[in-house]
Protein backbone atom coordinates (compact mmCIF):
# COMPACT_ATOMS: atom_id res chain seq x y z
CA UNK A 1 0.00 0.00 0.00
CA UNK A 2 0.81 3.69 -0.66
CA UNK A 3 -0.20 6.45 0.34
CA UNK A 4 0.64 10.24 -1.16
CA UNK A 5 -0.17 13.34 0.45
CA UNK A 6 0.11 16.45 -2.01
CA UNK A 7 1.09 20.27 -0.99
CA UNK A 8 2.69 23.44 -2.26
CA UNK A 9 -0.55 24.85 -4.01
CA UNK A 10 -1.54 28.36 -4.12
CA UNK A 11 -2.38 31.29 -6.03
CA UNK A 12 0.34 32.85 -7.86
CA UNK A 13 0.39 35.67 -10.92
CA UNK A 14 0.98 34.61 -14.94
CA UNK A 15 4.98 33.88 -15.39
CA UNK A 16 4.85 32.93 -11.65
CA UNK A 17 6.39 29.55 -10.14
CA UNK A 18 5.17 27.16 -7.29
CA UNK A 19 6.73 23.79 -6.90
CA UNK A 20 4.06 21.06 -5.75
CA UNK A 21 5.33 17.84 -3.62
CA UNK A 22 3.86 14.60 -3.11
CA UNK A 23 4.96 12.55 -0.47
CA UNK A 24 4.85 8.88 -0.11
CA UNK A 25 4.41 6.29 2.73
CA UNK A 26 5.54 2.52 1.86
CA UNK A 27 8.55 0.70 1.82
CA UNK A 28 8.56 0.37 -1.83
CA UNK A 29 8.24 3.99 -2.92
CA UNK A 30 11.48 3.71 -5.33
CA UNK A 31 10.28 0.87 -7.69
CA UNK A 32 6.98 2.75 -8.10
CA UNK A 33 5.86 5.28 -11.40
CA UNK A 34 4.61 8.55 -10.04
CA UNK A 35 2.41 11.02 -12.32
CA UNK A 36 1.20 13.93 -12.06
CA UNK A 37 -2.36 14.77 -13.22
CA UNK A 38 -4.33 18.00 -13.03
CA UNK A 39 -8.44 18.87 -13.39
CA UNK A 40 -9.72 22.12 -14.40
CA UNK A 41 -13.19 22.49 -13.88
CA UNK A 42 -15.62 21.31 -16.35
CA UNK A 43 -12.71 19.90 -17.93
CA UNK A 44 -11.47 15.38 -18.18
CA UNK A 45 -8.35 14.98 -15.74
CA UNK A 46 -5.14 15.64 -18.19
CA UNK A 47 -1.81 14.03 -17.91
CA UNK A 48 1.08 16.65 -16.87
CA UNK A 49 4.15 13.96 -16.56
CA UNK A 50 5.67 11.22 -15.11
CA UNK A 51 8.86 10.40 -13.20
CA UNK A 52 9.71 6.61 -14.02
CA UNK A 53 11.07 4.69 -11.46
CA UNK A 54 14.52 4.42 -12.95
CA UNK A 55 14.23 8.35 -12.93
CA UNK A 56 13.11 9.29 -16.58
CA UNK A 57 10.94 11.57 -16.91
CA UNK A 58 7.90 12.30 -19.82
CA UNK A 59 5.63 15.16 -19.70
CA UNK A 60 2.55 16.24 -21.31
CA UNK A 61 2.90 18.57 -24.82
CA UNK A 62 0.86 21.66 -22.84
CA UNK A 63 3.56 22.02 -19.92
CA UNK A 64 7.11 20.57 -22.29
CA UNK A 65 9.40 22.77 -21.46
CA UNK A 66 7.83 24.91 -18.29
CA UNK A 67 7.42 22.19 -15.88
CA UNK A 68 10.06 19.59 -14.49
CA UNK A 69 9.26 16.65 -12.34
CA UNK A 70 12.33 15.66 -9.53
CA UNK A 71 11.95 12.76 -7.37
CA UNK A 72 14.39 12.34 -3.68
CA UNK A 73 13.72 8.27 -3.10
CA UNK A 74 15.33 9.25 0.24
CA UNK A 75 12.10 11.71 1.25
CA UNK A 76 9.86 9.65 -0.56
CA UNK A 77 9.13 12.21 -2.68
CA UNK A 78 8.13 13.39 -5.98
CA UNK A 79 8.27 17.27 -7.60
CA UNK A 80 6.82 19.42 -9.82
CA UNK A 81 8.40 22.16 -10.06
CA UNK A 82 6.04 24.80 -12.55
CA UNK A 83 7.31 27.30 -14.06
CA UNK A 84 5.93 30.18 -16.38
CA UNK A 85 2.65 29.42 -15.47
CA UNK A 86 -0.28 30.54 -17.34
CA UNK A 87 -4.16 31.17 -15.86
CA UNK A 88 -4.82 27.90 -18.38
CA UNK A 89 -2.43 25.65 -15.91
CA UNK A 90 -5.64 26.55 -12.89
CA UNK A 91 -6.58 23.30 -12.08
CA UNK A 92 -6.67 20.95 -9.16
CA UNK A 93 -3.05 18.81 -9.38
CA UNK A 94 -3.16 15.29 -8.18
CA UNK A 95 -0.40 12.86 -8.10
CA UNK A 96 -0.43 8.89 -8.55
CA UNK A 97 1.37 6.19 -8.61
CA UNK A 98 1.72 2.54 -9.71
CA UNK A 99 4.05 0.20 -10.45
CA UNK A 100 2.94 -1.72 -13.41
CA UNK A 101 1.79 1.22 -16.53
CA UNK A 102 0.90 0.01 -19.48
CA UNK A 103 -0.83 3.24 -20.67
CA UNK A 104 0.83 5.59 -18.58
CA UNK A 105 -1.18 8.47 -19.77
CA UNK A 106 -4.71 6.98 -18.71
CA UNK A 107 -5.69 7.68 -15.20
CA UNK A 108 -7.10 4.88 -14.65
CA UNK A 109 -4.26 2.57 -14.45
CA UNK A 110 -3.22 4.36 -11.24
CA UNK A 111 -4.13 2.37 -7.89
CA UNK A 112 -2.76 5.18 -5.78
CA UNK A 113 -4.22 9.26 -5.64
CA UNK A 114 -3.23 11.98 -3.55
CA UNK A 115 -6.09 14.15 -2.43
CA UNK A 116 -5.14 16.99 -4.68
CA UNK A 117 -4.17 20.65 -4.36
CA UNK A 118 -5.48 24.05 -5.96
CA UNK A 119 -3.43 25.97 -8.26
CA UNK A 120 -4.58 29.29 -9.10
CA UNK A 121 -2.70 31.49 -11.96
CA UNK A 122 -4.31 34.97 -12.23
CA UNK A 123 -3.76 36.98 -15.60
Amino acid sequence: QVQLVESGGGSVQAGGSLRLSCTASGRTFSSYGVAWFRQAPGKEREFVGINWAGGSTYYGDSVKGRFAISRDNAKKTVYLQMNSLKPEDTAVYSCAADRNLNSYKDYSEYDYWGQGTQVTVSS
